[in-house]
């Protein structure tokens, strides 16, 4: 005879749901970022910085004091992320440095992926910190690596950029962690034109997801760019969910709520996993190996060993979220 051991009865692991972008070019956005709930905060000196040197400098200072002033009220470490000036640029070797020699920063966000030579880079500067600088304990959780992919040469290389190892290991060269899809900078790279049906990045979002998942790695979706309409907002996180996505990147913090609440079980989804568990316990009990399931509106489902890791992968996530779930019987 048999039971259920659900992953969900172990620790719950922190969502990854929402990923706030924080511009580090004004001290306001700065101090507001600590009232956020989003799940990750991305301190952004890229994009949202101008790219004049005087500009790119101002920026990682500014970010470098109030990183190292406000702990005592700096959200837990394991949410504090920083994207970096790309490695192509005259910029990224102070980002690192910088970064590295704060340790509440526990995750990089590097753009512009286009191989694993990108990362090769990054995991260097890492262990450089770590071993020349002696900026931080290589007892300390690993250095997460956010892969951002942004170009037709990184889908090209999609799968050795999601199975790259550190040479250094783990420890002293980072970890790999996610992949994140930049799709404005894909769209311009690619000539791809973006509408708000989403059917021309379908293949593109679908093999990063899948991607990703084969290597044990989380997915984080693109920007909605149209921040003020929160319902097309909430369409494209489902359809994001739906499509295996992990969380999903904000620009703006009133989108953070919708994303946070989009990318957990529904209730419905909740009720069906706490029954599919409970009745494979009683039909694993009576040495059965499927069983039947009511549908609501009539018919029968019926479900075996797949729908399980289903059903046990959607308590996870529920009981991570601090979501109900409900006794049955």
């Amino acid at each position: 005879m048999s039971t259920i051991n659900t992953a969900a009865d172990s620790e719950a692991t922190p969502l990854g749901r929402s990923y706030l972008y924080v511009p580090a070019t004004a001290e306001r956005m700065l101090e507001k970022s600590l009232t956020t709930s989003s799940d990750i905060i991305i301190y952004d000196l890229e994009d949202s910085v101008p790219p004049s040197p005087a500009d790119k400098n101002g920026a990682r200072g500014r970010l470098a004091h109030f990183l190292s002033t406000r702990l005592s009220n700096l959200p837990s470490h394991e949410r504090i992320a920083v994207r970096l000036n790309s490695n192509s640029t005259p910029f990224f070797a102070e980002d690192i440095l910088q970064a590295m020699r704060l340790p509440c920063i526990r995750t990089l966000v590097l753009p512009k992926v286009h191989s694993v030579q990108d990362l090769h880079q990054v995991s260097e500067e890492i262990f450089l910190a770590y071993k020349g600088h002696k900026f931080r304990d290589p007892n300390d959780p690993p250095v997460q690596i956010v892969a951002s992919i942004e170009s037709a040469r990184a889908m090209y290389n999609l799968g050795a950029i999601a199975s790259w190892q550190s040479q250094y290991g783990d420890a002293l060269g980072g970890k790999l962690a996610a992949l994140l899809f930049a799709a404005e900078d894909y769209c311009a790279d690619t000539g791809i034109i973006r509408t708000t049906s989403r059917q021309e990045l379908l293949y593109t979002r679908s093999h990063i997801v899948v991607t990703a998942k084969a290597f044990g790695l989380k997915a984080i979706d693109m920007v909605c760019v149209n921040y003020k309409d929160l319902e097309y907002l909430r369409d494209e996180c489902e359809d994001g969910r739906r499509l295996g996505f992990t969380g999903k990147q904000a620009i703006h913090p009133n989108q953070v709520d919708i994303i946070q609440s989009t990318f957990v079980p529904s209730s419905k989804e909740i009720l069906r996993a706490a029954r599919i568990l409970k009745l494979m316990e009683k039909a694993h009990l009576s040495q059965k190996g499927a069983a039947g399931l009511e549908i609501e509106g009539g018919g029968m489902e019926m479900i075996d060993a797949p729908m399980i890791k289903q059903a046990e992968n959607v308590v996870r996530i529920a009981k991570s979220a601090g979501l109900p779930i409900p006794d049955v019987e």
